[in-house]
């Protein structure tokens, strides 16, 4: 008797379409954040065996500073690093305020990550400007450029995706659906910190 009042009652009221609708959104943010995942580690298997290729030439090439080079400056990029890494802990700041709903917080913390990480690229660039050795001197010259700026490449990428996330925080109702885009290029962001203190340790602080 029981089973049959509770299948009458679930013909009487099915579930409403809206749960229906907002079951299926959760289900298809998990499905993107779990490909987007999968995409990083991707990457970070080209960086590691870009961090490999590295260390075996280090260890094995002769001479492996270009001539006149004795090593390099390691006061600004450490100054850049402090920056890109802090900036972790800002648009992270900035996501948390949007799970609060306080737009103009997450507006203000993620225009904030977006003015350090333009920061780096503009200290990398003072960098390259100074640095007395190019792309074809030697393997040091072209290991060097290919890994910063890979790296550099995926800051300004980090950035562009940043302000796209920033113009569609003007868009009513446009967190309604969930904060996938958010998240993911707050996970990015996380990820290029990450590769660059392997980087800065790797080119600077062994030297």
């Amino acid at each position: 008797m029981t089973s049959t009042n509770s299948a009458i009652a679930s013909e009487e009221f099915p579930p409403s379409s809206r749960a229906i609708a907002a079951e299926h959104e959760h289900d298809e943010a998990g499905n993107s954040m779990f490909g987007f995942i999968v995409f990083l580690l991707s990457e970070s298997i080209i960086f590691l065996s870009f961090f490999a290729g590295y260390i075996l030439y280090k260890t094995t090439t002769p001479n492996w500073l270009p001539a006149g080079v004795e090593g390099l400056e390691i006061k600004e990029p450490a100054i850049n690093t402090v920056v890109l890494v802090s900036s972790s802990f800002v648009i992270y700041i900035a996501e948390r305020s949007l799970h609060r709903r306080s737009l103009w917080r997450f507006r203000l913390f993620w225009l904030l990550t977006m003015a350090m990480g333009s920061y780096f690229l503009y200290g990398q660039a003072v960098e390259w400007r100074s640095l007395a050795f190019g792309f074809t001197s030697g393997v040091f010259g072209g290991t060097f450029y290919l890994l910063t700026g890979f790296h550099g490449l995926h800051v300004f990428t980090g950035i562009l995706l940043q302000a796209i996330m920033l113009i569609r925080s003007f868009i009513p109702g446009n967190y309604e659906g969930g904060q996938f885009g958010v998240e993911a290029t707050s996970l990015f962001w996380h990820f290029v910190d990450v590769i660059w203190i392997i980087l800065f340790i790797l080119i600077y602080v062994w030297q």
